[in-house]
C-alpha cells in the first residue's frame, strides 16, 4: 500500500456500480424523496464519467413506462430495477423490497461478462445494505455514504415529526460496520459516525459536495428574475427551497413572518417545493399555517424549480433561510451563496460548514420564529451588510465545486481499490504459505 501510494499508481476504477434506492436521480428534486441526494449522484457521475470512470446507476423503478436502462449523459447509465409496486410504495415500505432490488441488481451483473464493476457506491443506508450484499458476491470494494444518519435525526426532531424507525438504525450499524470505505460530507458528519455508530476512523474521509457554479452565478436580472416568477418587483423576499416537511423547518419561516418585528415589513416569503416524507400526511399544513397567522398574502407557493428556474429564484430573493432542524450538508444554501444570496440558516450539521457565520450569511441558534423574526429583519433594514455578505457569499461558494468533489471521491475508489487487492493477496498468499 506505501509502495502504491509513493508511486502515484493507485489503481483507477474502470466502471463503477452506485446504488440509489428509494430515489432516481432522473427524479425532480424537491418533490417526493428528490432532494440534494438526486443533485449530488447525477452532479458527480458526469464528473466521473468525464474522467474516462463508467458509471452506472442503480435505482427502484416507479413507473412500467420507464425503459430498464436510460442514458443520463455520456459514459453514465441509469438503471431502473423492478422491486415491488411501481406507485404507492412510501420510502418506508421499500425495505420490504430490498431482496427484490438486490435480486434485480445482481441479475444485471450476471448478464455481463466477469468483473464487469470494479467498485460499488451505495448512496443512503438502503441502498447500503444492497451494496454490502453485492460486495460479497462479486469481489469488489464498497464505498458508502449514507447523507443522512437515523440516530442525529431523532436527535434533533422536529415537534410533531415522526422519528425514524429502529430497523433503519439497525440498517445503518451493519453497513457502517461492513463498507470498506465510508465518505461523509463534513467532518461533523464525520465525527457523528464514529461517536454514535462507532464507526472505524480508518475507513472515513470527508468529501465536500460541490455547486455548479456555471450554473448558480450572480447576475443583475432581479426584477426581471421576480416578474418571471410571478413575484412582486417591490418589497423584500425572503425564499424557502426545499421538501415541504417538519425536519425542513419550514413552518419556522412563516411563524417567523408573523411575528414581531418581521411582520410589519414589506415582506414575501416564498415557499419552493412539494411535501415529502411526513410532509405527505398534511401536504396543506404550510398553507393552514399561513391562514391561522393571517400572513397568507404576504406567502408565495411555488412549484420546485430546475435550472436557470432555481438560479432565477436565488437571485430574485434578498435572503435565502434554510430553517432545518438537521442537514447533512446544505445544497440549497450553497447554491444560493454561488448567486450572491446571502442565507440565514440553522446552526445545524452540515450548514456550519455550507454557511460562514458573518461572512457569507448568518447562523441562528435554535428555531424560534421570534429570533428568526429579528435575525431576518435586522439583515433586510441593512443593505450594507446584505451587500457585504453577498460579496462574502460569492466568495466562500467558489470554494466548493462538483469537479473538487469528484476528484475527492477518486482518491477514495483507488484507496479501496488498492486496499482490496492488497487484501486478497495477503489471503492467497497465508493459503499458500507452508
Amino acid at each position: 500500500m506505501a509502495e502504491l501510494r509513493a508511486s502515484g499508481l493507485w489503481p483507477t476504477p474502470r466502471r463503477i456500480a452506485t446504488l440509489s434506492v428509494h430515489t432516481s436521480p432522473l427524479e425532480q428534486p424537491g418533490t417526493g424523496d428528490a432532494g440534494g441526494m438526486n443533485v449530488y449522484i447525477v452532479e458527480v457521475s458526469k464528473r466521473l464519467a468525464e474522467r474516462d470512470v463508467e458509471v452506472e446507476i442503480f435505482t427502484r423503478a416507479t413507473s412500467s413506462e420507464l425503459p430498464p436502462v436510460v442514458e443520463m449523459a455520456p459514459g453514465v447509465t441509469v438503471r431502473h430495477i423492478t422491486a415491488g409496486p411501481f406507485e404507492g410504495l412510501s420510502k418506508e415500505e421499500l425495505p420490504s423490497q430490498l431482496c427484490a432490488f438486490t435480486n434485480g441488481v445482481l441479475r444485471a451483473e450476471a448478464a455481463r461478462p466477469p468483473g464487469a464493476y470494479d467498485l460499488i457506491h451505495s448512496h443512503y443506508w438502503m441502498s447500503g445494505q444492497v451494496g454490502w450484499l453485492a460486495r460479497e458476491r462479486w469481489g469488489v470494494p464498497h464505498v458508502h455514504t449514507a447523507h443522512t444518519l437515523a440516530k442525529v435525526k431523532n436527535r434533533f426532531i422536529a415537534a410533531g415529526d415522526r422519528p425514524e424507525p429502529k430497523a433503519r438504525v439497525i440498517g445503518e450499524e451493519q453497513v457502517i460496520t461492513e463498507a470498506d470505505r465510508l465518505v461523509a460530507n463534513t467532518r461533523f458528519e464525520a465525527q457523528d459516525l464514529v461517536s454514535c455508530y462507532d464507526a472505524d476512523p480508518t475507513k472515513l474521509t470527508v468529501v465536500q459536495p460541490g455547486v455548479d457554479l456555471g450554473r448558480f452565478r450572480p447576475r443583475s436580472t432581479r426584477v426581471a428574475d421576480r416578474r418571471r416568477l410571478g413575484l412582486p418587483e417591490r418589497g423584500y423576499v425572503v425564499a424557502f427551497v426545499g421538501r415541504i416537511q417538519p425536519l425542513k423547518g419550514p413552518d419556522v419561516l412563516i411563524r417567523a413572518l408573523a411575528s414581531e418585528p418581521l411582520r410589519d415589513e414589506d415582506v414575501t416569503v416564498v415557499i419552493c417545493g412539494g411535501p415529502s416524507g411526513s410532509g405527505l400526511d398534511r401536504p396543506t399544513s404550510l398553507i393552514e399555517l399561513a391562514s391561522s397567522l393571517g400572513v397568507s398574502h404576504k406567502v408565495h407557493f411555488l412549484a420546485p424549480q430546475t435550472g436557470e428556474a432555481l438560479a432565477a429564484l436565488y437571485r430574485s430573493a434578498d435572503l435565502v433561510a434554510v430553517p432545518s432542524h438537521n442537514e447533512s450538508f446544505g445544497l440549497v444554501a450553497l447554491e444560493a451563496q454561488a448567486c450572491g444570496t446571502p442565507v440565514v440558516a440553522a446552526a445545524v450539521g452540515g450548514l456550519v460548514t455550507a454557511v460562514t457565520d458573518g461572512v457569507s450569511g448568518v447562523l441562528v441558534d435554535g428555531h424560534d420564529p421570534q429570533d428568526w423574526a429579528r435575525v431576518l429583519t435586522g439583515l433586510l433594514l441593512a443593505p450594507a451588510q446584505r451587500l457585504r455578505l453577498s460579496i462574502g457569499a460569492v466568495r466562500h461558494a467558489k470554494n466548493f465545486s462538483w469537479d473538487r468533489t469528484a476528484d475527492g471521491l477518486l482518491r477514495v475508489y483507488r484507496e479501496a481499490v488498492a486496499g482490496h487487492r492488497a487484501l486478497i493477496e495477503a489471503r492467497l498468499a497465508g493459503s499458500f504459505s507452508w
